[in-house]
């Protein structure tokens, strides 16, 4: 028998086990799927409460709690047993002493496992190696764990499983807890920062007639009642800009975005972003706020002004650097300014960086340079700015040059975490960047955006000068966890389906 047969031959002897204990509660009396427990603590509020105390200080008429949370492990000891539980921040010792609670109740907790949920109630003290824990008066069965935990999660082989199975890699590792616990504080913060300075939160919708917003490829689907072809967002922009067309002249939204592209340490088919608009604003406001916006985090959430990302300490201290598109792409790539004039040469040469067959155009020839030579190369927090307005067909394009567009990207550790520009305001030419992007379409690009005839019907109606921003929630996640890979902040990242195991 192999090694894969073998472990599911355990599994199953284990779960007739585990299922044979739950019938022997069951005919003690014990409630399997009790409705609701009340319960004066978490495991983490008896651990601040009680942490400091002295032993002498735990008075009984006020150290008496009643806690859940999950068993994680059991030390038996004759007619007394030592375990412990724990909560989505903390574990807490439990000892139960079979002259204590009486035969009945220390036998049926004898009937639990490693992994079952229960409800302790008793009074705090400290052992003599002052562990804080709760000696039972009595306990609440709650649920039943039929399976055995990994032991070792993190010497699992297969990491996917950690993805896969996400509810185990909660429970038996609390630093993927913390991670979490991170990503909702950050959003907490995002919102508090925006609603403070007069940002109204939006919603706008996730399926559209017309993709646009950004340049990726869309998912496809069908409403049967309209009878119409449906678009899962790539992007919420042209929606929110509608909406300063409205009259509303400070919108935000954290918004999940769907984009059919490749799977890899940075791009999750679908994502989390935060895009923001200002009216009356440009690129370069949007770079103070985005400054202000990262700092701000940085001090909430860690209480200072750099995180360790890697062994490279990354510093949110203002003002970050910030340089030329053009300038990067000539000090990282290697290549001469001149060389960039011979925009043949450059397809060719970006050709043989991608190995994409299909043909790049001059534009997408030098985000290909961006991303191999400039990207790797920027750790601290860096704007790149002004890149070709070929690139750019939702910007304006720059007062001083109008073959660059005011628009940047902000890359920290290697990685792009936001996208923004001075929108582009004049409807007349929205549509020929429209038009031209159609025909780019003809050609076999299919990232490229297609004409929104009602957006720029909006566009007509004015849209101020207006400043917008994208930042990538779940990279910027990962910065701030120390993560490298966007699946490790995703709950539940898309991966190839599996045949389901018992």
């Amino acid at each position: 028998m192999n090694e894969k047969k073998e472990k599911s031959s355990g599994k199953v002897a284990q779960k007739k086990v585990r299922t044979d204990k739950m019938k022997n509660l069951a005919e003690m009396g014990v409630d399997l799927f009790p409705h609701k427990i009340d319960v004066s603590h978490s495991v983490f509020e008896v651990v601040s409460l009680f942490s400091d105390s002295k032993p002498e200080d735990l008075e009984k008429e006020k150290n008496k709690v009643k806690v859940a949370g999950r068993i994680i492990a059991i030390r038996e000891m004759g007619k007394a047993v030592f375990f412990h539980i724990k909560d989505s921040r903390e574990k807490l010792q439990g000892y139960i002493r079979k002259d204590r609670v009486g035969e009945k109740t220390f036998e049926m907790f004898s009937l639990l496992d490693i992994g079952d949920i229960i409800a302790v109630h008793g009074e705090v003290f400290k052992t003599r190696t002052q562990e804080l824990t709760v000696l039972l008066d009595s306990f609440d069965f709650l649920a039943k764990c039929l399976y055995p935990l990994p032991e070792k999660w993190h010497g699992l082989r297969d990491i996917e499983l950690r993805y896969r199975k996400r509810h185990l890699d909660l429970i038996v590792n609390p630093e993927e807890m913390k991670v979490f616990r991170l990503r909702s504080r950050m959003i907490t913060k995002i919102r508090e920062f925006f609603n403070s300075k007069g940002y109204i939160e939006v919603e706008t919708p996730m399926m559209q007639p017309i993709p646009g917003g950004a340049l990726a490829k869309p998912f496809q689907t069908f409403h049967n009642a309209l009878g119409i072809d449906l678009y899962l967002r790539i992007a919420p922009e042209l929606y929110l800009k509608r909406l300063v067309v409205g009259g509303m002249e400070k919108v935000y939204e954290i918004n999940r975005n769907f984009r059919n592209e490749g799977i890899s340490s940075e791009h999750n088919p679908e994502f989390t972003m935060l895009e923001f608009y200002e009216a009356y604003c440009d690129y370069n406001d949007m770079m103070d706020i985005t400054e202000e916006l990262i700092h701000f985090l940085s001090m909430e959430l860690k209480g200072k002004h750099e995180v360790m990302y890697g062994d490279q300490k990354i510093c949110f201290q203002k003002p970050w650097e910030r340089i030329k598109f053009m300038d990067a792409l000539s000090k990282y790539s290697g290549l001469s300014p001149s060389r960039f004039d011979d925009q043949k040469g450059i397809i060719e040469f970006a050709s043989d960086l991608s190995g994409e067959e299909s043909s790049l155009t001059y534009g997408k020839a030098l985000d290909v340079i961006f991303d191999k030579y400039v990207k790797p190369n920027l750790i601290q927090p860096t704007f790149v700015i002004n890149p070709p307005k070929e690139i750019s067909p939702l910007a304006k394009a720059s007062e001083d040059n109008p073959d660059e567009a005011e628009r940047f990207e902000l890359v920290i550790a290697g990685m792009e975490v936001a996208n923004a520009f001075s929108e582009l305001t004049d409807p007349q030419e929205q549509k020929e960047r429209f038009l031209q992007q159609a025909e780019e379409r003809k050609k076999g690009d299919e990232e490229s955006h297609v004409v929104d005839h009602d957006y720029i019907q909006a566009l007509e109606y004015g849209l101020p000068p207006t400043g917008g921003d994208g930042i990538g929630i779940d990279r910027l996640v990962m910065i701030f966890t120390d993560r490298h890979s966007i699946r490790e902040v995703i709950l539940f990242p898309l991966l190839r389906p599996k045949e389901a195991k018992q």
